[in-house]
């Protein structure tokens, strides 16, 4: 539980700044900014120092019970704590503690993405590190507010899912970032049993639990300060967008789905890329059940997936036959690497991956759909079978970015900003 301190003394005394001060001090604490009828002063800024608001604004709230406390100073002049910045402090008590996240480019966050913010800054896109709680497991993410943000305001949301073997501060992060510079308070948040969040065994991969960290994201923005909990949608990106999928199927906060590079995690595990393993499922589920068995007896856990990116040259990566695991390797192993970020997952994951697949029931799916994905991606088969198959709404769209690969949507500048542009023009019809 956070603490509340209270600075009280005559006006000029030094407050503010005994105040200023501490918050430079990397202490956790935060500012409660008060709400006043009078005008600002020199170069006082809403939201900053205070929430201005006219006489009439302030009686209109009043009469709305949206504030904590209040007090007519005197005639017209109004000061008082609205209880949607109860809500901010709260959220900012839960700050992330960045320490063992952060990467090797000195970004203060670990983002690895281009452009991605490197400070805070009044009236700009800020990110703040939080965590929460999610089925008893702590949730490591990062909350994107757009520039000028203000807690008193409303905006749509949207929570951003990351690809398989990723973590926030990639691919995720990108797309949260550039969808906060449109207007959204956006989350990205690492899956659990991966990244910076909670759960053992470590890199799990279980569509329940990639599902469930979905909603979980909903759960938590949803109550964010500022957010219009009726205008939130969902983006998931490569095996992100194949369970962004499966929430979207019952989750109805949603009120537009889309997906990029979409990578439906169940049909690999179970068939192989583009079907190359159909003759080796009963092997592969024989060895998944064996490897449960030796967790349960022994604790020892089991993995595949095993990449060592140390030692990955030029040579061994232009040998791998396809694009996604070429530019993969690449993509991972060398220009966006994170130290969060791996290939692994438990063997005994199998069980649950290969009997799963994004598509079952996609039919459910009854709200506004785009998918997007690369022209040239050998991915494109997954993102086509599961539009066909999402009979469940007649407002959907297949968009191919032209010449792009699946990796290559997730930082080549071209190709994002098509997908950005399509994504700010889908989200701007369907969360009005």
């Amino acid at each position: 539980m956070g603490k509340l301190i209270i600075f009280s003394a005559h006006s000029g005394s030094g407050k503010s700044t005994i105040i200023n001060y501490l918050l430079t001090q990397n202490l956790n604490l935060a500012f409660s900014i008060s709400a006043t009828s009078r005008p600002p002063r020199g170069t006082e800024q809403n939201g900053v120092e205070y929430f201005f608001l006219t006489p009439d604004e302030f009686r209109s709230r009043l009469a709305n019970a949206e504030f904590l406390e209040y007090e007519e100073v005197y005639q017209d002049r109004f000061s008082g704590t609205l209880k949607a910045q109860e809500n901010s402090m709260k959220t900012i008590f839960n700050e992330a503690d960045t320490g063992s996240i952060r990467s090797c480019n000195g970004n203060p966050w670990g983002l690895v993405y281009s452009d991605a913010i490197a400070e805070n800054v009044p009236g700009g896109v800020n990110i703040r590190p939080i965590t929460y709680d999610l089925n008893g497991l702590k949730i490591a993410a990062n909350v994107y507010t757009p520039a000028d943000y203000d807690a008193t305001k409303k905006y749509p949301a949207l929570v951003v899912a990351h690809p398989n073997g990723g973590v926030k501060e990639q691919v995720a992060g990108l797309y949260a970032q550039r969808l906060a510079e449109k207007g959204y308070i956006t989350i990205a948040a690492d899956a659990s049993y991966q990244g910076a969040s909670e759960g053992t065994p470590r890199k799990g991969d279980k569509p329940q639990f990639r599902t469930e960290d979905i909603h979980g994201m909903a759960d938590y923005i949803s109550a964010y300060p500022g957010v219009d909990a009726n205008r939130i949608g969902a983006l998931g990106i490569c095996g992100g967008g194949g369970y962004t999928l499966n929430a979207a199927k019952s989750d109805k906060r949603f009120k537009a789905v889309a997906t990029l590079s979409m990578f439906n995690s169940g049909q690999v595990r179970r068939n192989g890329f583009m079907n190359t393993q159909l003759d080796s499922i009963q092997t592969r589920l024989k060895e998944a059940s064996d490897a449960r068995a030796r967790e349960a007896a022994t604790g020892e856990i089991g993995y595949l997936g095993n990449v060592d990116f140390d030692a990955l040259t030029d040579e061994s990566i232009s040998k791998i036959p396809t694009d996604l695991y070429r530019e993969g390797m690449v993509y991972y192993g060398k220009t966006h690497r994170h130290p969060n970020s791996t290939f692994r997952y438990t063997t005994s994951s199998l069980m649950d991956l290969m009997s799963w697949d994004a598509t079952d029931n996609i039919e459910l799916i009854n709200v506004p759909l785009l998918m997007m994905a690369g022209e040239k991606a050998d991915t494109l088969y997954m993102s086509e079978e599961a539009f066909e198959k999402a009979t469940g709404t007649r407002d959907k769209e297949l968009f191919k970015i032209p010449g792009a690969t699946h990796i290559q949507t997730y930082f080549v500048p071209e190709y994002v900003d098509q997908a950005v542009a399509k994504l700010t023009d889908f989200y701007g019809k369907n969360l009005k």
